[in-house]
């Protein structure tokens, strides 16, 4: 197998450290970089497993920065660009959009600029992977899957910012030769999720017998992946892709938010050994979200069987997974809900001679 070097933005958020981590393990003669600016949702504890490994090493850099993103590539000899840093959080796209904008639109061109200048037209060998969002497509009414071609129908600040991401890396293709593949996935879940998501929110919320806020009558609909799932698909796309082609990873889990809500209250009494019915008592209704898409639903066709990935895991499988995980990791959870988490890289990286 030929050794890459492969440059992975956001890999200390929380797809990203999941990749690294399966990437890592399993490719011994590759080198990896994690590229992170560790806002809010990157934290390197999530990562803290992968520091002693001889193939990996950290480097704290912003995505939008191309005089540093244009150092990385003359430093490192990378081939292989996985593109996951973003803004991901559609309230906080709705309440601070130009972020987005920035992370999502103006980070991809800068990293897909810099990836062109540094290869300087010799891609043989080269590819840069953007790995992207279902959301980009818009709302499914109660029938219908997301294809490879369905039309983009963004309708949020975060959807609308993915999908001019997803609109450049093809146009860096078309333009220039950049070799490149696009993933759109559906909603993630499981561990090292940062708690502002609604799985680890609603389980730490629940743990704390706190409401668990559940928009409008809790009737949109979402498929969920594990995030392992996600990452074993990445893999596959990342070696056995078709350079400028586009994949849909979608985990075959459609869930209604309040059944969902009701499978982690079921799955939460259960483990913490409350009376049955008692953490959906929790449950509060709460006025819903500008904009809110009503259903989301891939079509995994493609990948199954070009690639042939599948997820391993079903929901509620998966879901106690994820919950075991949260109850056995209340300090990484307290940690990032405090922010403390922001501390390790001053103590692992800045206090170092």
């Amino acid at each position: 197998m030929t050794s890459k070097t492969i440059l992975v933005t956001g890999g200390a958020g929380f797809i990203g450290s999941h990749v690294l981590r399966l990437l890592v393990n399993r490719y011994a003669d590759y080198s990896f970089i994690n590229l992170d600016a560790l806002t809010y949702a990157g934290n390197l504890a999530n990562v803290a497993d992968l520091e002693k490994r001889d193939n990996y090493s950290f480097v704290k850099a912003d995505v939008t920065d191309l005089d540093a993103i244009r150092k990385i590539f003359a430093v490192y000899p990378i081939d292989t660009v996985i593109h996951l840093a973003a803004e991901s959080h559609v309230d906080r796209s709705i309440e601070d959009p130009l972020v987005f904008v920035r992370t999502n639109v103006v980070g991809t061109a800068t990293m897909l600029q810099a990836a062109r200048e540094a290869w300087k037209g010799n891609f043989g060998g080269k590819l840069f992977y953007h790995v992207s969002t279902d959301e980009v497509y818009g709302s499914l009414g109660e029938t219908g899957y997301f294809t490879e071609e369905t039309d983009y129908d963004p309708r949020s600040p975060y959807s609308a910012s993915k999908a001019g991401s997803d609109h450049l890396v093809r146009a860096w293709h078309h333009t220039y030769g950049l070799p490149v593949v696009i993933s759109n996935c559906s909603n993630n879940y499981g561990p090292y999720q940062f708690p502002e998501k609604l799985i680890p929110l609603f389980i730490n919320n629940i743990r704390h017998e706190k409401p668990l806020p559940v928009y409008g009558k809790g009737l949109n609909v979402r498929d969920w992946l594990y995030v392992e799932d996600h990452a074993r698909a990445i893999d596959a796309i990342l070696h056995g892709g078709r350079v400028g082609e586009t994949y849909n990873i979608g985990g075959g889990n459609e869930w209604r938010n309040i059944d969902l809500a009701r499978v982690i209250c079921r799955t939460m009494d259960e483990k913490l050994g409350r009376e049955r019915g008692s953490s959906e008592e929790l449950i509060s209704y709460v006025p819903d979200r500008a904009g809110h898409d009503m259903r989301y639903a891939i079509d995994a066709t493609k990948v199954r069987e070009e690639l042939g990935w599948a997820p391993s895991l079903q929901f509620e499988e998966g879901i106690a997974k994820t919950v075991d995980w949260y109850l056995e990791n209340e300090e990484w959870l307290r940690s990032v809900t405090s922010g403390a988490y922001q501390d390790y890289y001053q103590t692992m990286y800045q206090n170092r001679s």
